[in-house]
């Protein structure tokens, strides 16, 4: 008699923003969260691939390959992928209603949560004011501010050198920093008036690169984030909570265990 087939370790998986074709694009990483973590239906919320780059000569390295095979994979072991168009996909627009290799394109979905609470599923796109602002974030940090001041030494000496005034590189950035939060602000506002105009309780989308899980008002707000720097996705457990899955956390956790292993194995010895 065969034995039935463990349960998924997810309900749902939603992932956006790999960009594919792209130099930066953590398609490795990807790959091992794919092999690693599995569920009933999957989410791709977007910038998939990205066609921006591929036309104007892409990075394509077996992983990113990889990839899709893994994705048409889960596909024919049963689970459920639908494919939500973004911006660097857009292309991909003109086919919303259609079925291509078991994968569902639509242009956004309604998902209806464990806990019976229906989420707006979108990329985000449509509601973003300043597209590239969020990528600040990624890079400033108090680090960074640090490293600016640093910076300002040398840069202000050669300003002078031109015979320039001073300039601070620091104030520049943190000022970016500022505008980042705001405008991320004013997206995650305008996703949630939409959200309340579907009548949901909920929203995912992904877009800005930054991943959240928190309540804007009543409307709970969930971003994917991205697999160009932070490798994160959004997974709803069987039980209807949702979680911000840290993939680089998994892999940095998993490497720390194998160093330690040898170590231990010697104090043994």
């Amino acid at each position: 008699m065969t034995e039935p087939s463990a349960q998924p370790d997810y309900r749902t998986i939603f992932i956006s923003d790999v960009h594919l074709g792209m130099r930066s694009s953590q398609a490795s990483a990807l790959l091992d969260f794919l092999k690693e973590r599995d569920a009933e239906t999957y989410y791709l919320v977007g910038d998939i691939v990205d066609f921006w780059k591929v036309q104007r000569g892409p990075h394509w390295p077996q992983s990113h390959n990889d990839v899709l095979q893994k994705l048409l994979r889960k596909t024919r072991k049963g689970s459920r992928m639908i494919f939500i168009p973004g911006n660097h996909d857009d292309g991909l627009r003109d086919y919303c209603g259609l079925n291509f290799g078991g994968i569902e394109i639509r242009r956004d979905a309604i998902h209806e949560g464990a806990n019976g609470k229906k989420y707006l599923v979108l990329h985000g796109d449509e509601f973003d004011v300043v597209v590239r602002y969020a990528r600040w974030l990624a890079f400033l940090g108090d680090r960074s501010y640090d490293v600016a001041l640093a910076l300002n030494i040398p840069l202000n000496f050669a300003r002078r050198l031109f015979g320039f005034d001073h300039w601070s590189l620091a104030q520049y950035l943190k000022l970016k920093v500022k505008s980042a939060v705001k405008f991320i602000g004013e997206y995650e506002e305008a996703l949630s008036h939409e959200a309340k105009r579907r009548g949901v309780e909920g929203l995912i989308c992904g877009h800005i690169h930054h991943a959240n899980n928190r309540m804007l008002g009543t409307i709970h707000y969930l971003n994917c984030g991205d697999w160009v720097e932070s490798c994160t996705a959004i997974g709803e457990r069987h039980d209807g909570t949702f979680e911000i899955i840290d993939w680089k956390a998994v892999m940095a956790a998993r490497s720390a265990r194998k160093l330690a292993l040898p170590r231990a194995l010697e104090r043994v010895a």
